[in-house]
């Protein structure tokens, strides 16, 4: 099935770089930097994944499921082991009891890109053209956005404070009556939205990183690796990771780089000195030492490490949330749905 999601294409359009590789050269713009001292040499000593790191390829911890859809699955989010949402193509929605998913009656046939909640009974859903729906733990039903603009992410530090982002720069705030339009100072799409708490929340897509300190948003510097920001998590305000790829073309093949970024609380550092060969479009952790990041791949982060885990199969893997470090889901093309279970 082919990809519909504009926020893929988006991110394939403004992370691809300018200019095609010689054949036979050394590499294009995706390489290193000529001088290393622009990333922080102490991430790269241990934070390495290569093959001989892969886990142990006779049996995997990670299961497929039965979605009972074709349709692709773009994100996914849960209140509990037993409550989970997966949201896609189609106005999909997709609800996990604990035992089985079954298909739930969506209120729009638009895309969802995004999905949270504050609790089981208070979820929210982002999608095409503006699209947002709220869960009300019985049924779906549309909100009014203020906008038409197509939204792929969304977060909240409670009920009354959910921020969701999208095309153009858009960012929305909702404080538990109605969604209202924030300045964000940029007119690039946003894919994806995170936060410590209220006053600590980050916006990311491509090249721009914008953070909310509870007054006002603004744009943050990373780096030339920040070219490939598509996804963000993080522990804590003082540890932070964003996500993606970019991809250059030498000699009629895409050569795909896999960029993973990291802040502390005061500067951001390349996490993947290496160039590691995956596209890596969702993270989420359960702790600073038990971290998820798929894509074409799947990578563990153990705190000291990352590791390529073994799913069992070749996968294009979307979004990923769990309830624990050993209850994960990772859902993507396909309608798949895969399960770690530690």
């Amino acid at each position: 099935m082919e990809r519909t999601s504009w926020v893929l294409l988006i991110l394939i359009s403004i992370l691809l770089l300018a200019g095609a590789t010689a054949c036979g050269g050394s590499g294009g713009g995706g390489g290193q930097p000529a001088d290393d001292d622009t990333a922080d040499d102490d991430s790269a000593d241990d934070d390495s994944a290569d093959d001989d790191s892969t886990d142990d390829d006779s049996t995997s911890l990670w299961s497929a499921m039965k979605s009972g859809t074709s349709e692709y699955l773009l994100a996914v989010w849960g209140s509990s082991a037993s409550d989970v949402f997966a949201v896609g193509e189609s106005g999909t929605i997709l609800h996990y009891d604990g035992s089985s998913w079954s298909a739930m009656t969506s209120a729009t046939t638009y895309e969802l890109l995004g999905v949270w909640g504050s609790s089981a009974s208070d979820v929210f859903a982002v999608g095409d053209r503006g699209t947002i729906l709220h869960y009300d733990g019985a049924s779906w039903s549309a909100m009014t956005s203020g906008t038409t603009h197509g939204l792929a992410g969304v977060w909240g530090s409670s009920a009354t404070n959910v921020f969701a982002v999208g095309g153009s720069g858009t960012i929305l705030h909702y404080d538990g009556s109605s969604w209202s339009k924030m300045h964000s100072g940029v007119t690039s799409p946003l894919c994806a939205v995170w936060g410590s708490s209220a006053s600590d929340v980050f916006a990311v897509c491509g090249d721009v990183v914008l953070h909310y300190d509870g007054s006002s948003w603004s744009k943050m510097y990373i780096g030339w690796w920040g070219l490939a920001a598509g996804a963000v998590w993080g522990s804590s305000a003082t540890d932070v990771f964003t996500v993606g790829y970019y991809f250059y073309e030498s000699c009629d093949n895409f050569i795909y780089v896999s960029v993973i970024s990291h802040y502390d609380g005061s500067s951001w550092s390349l996490v993947n000195q290496d160039q590691w060969p995956w596209t890596l479009n969702g993270i989420w952790g359960n702790s600073a030492s038990d971290v998820f990041v798929v894509g074409d791949v799947v990578l563990h982060y153990d705190g000291f490490s990352w590791l390529e885990m073994y799913v069992g199969g070749d996968f294009l893997l979307l979004g990923v949330w769990g309830s624990s470090g050993t209850d994960v889901f990772a859902v993507g093309d396909g309608g798949t749905i895969l399960h770690y279970g530690g």
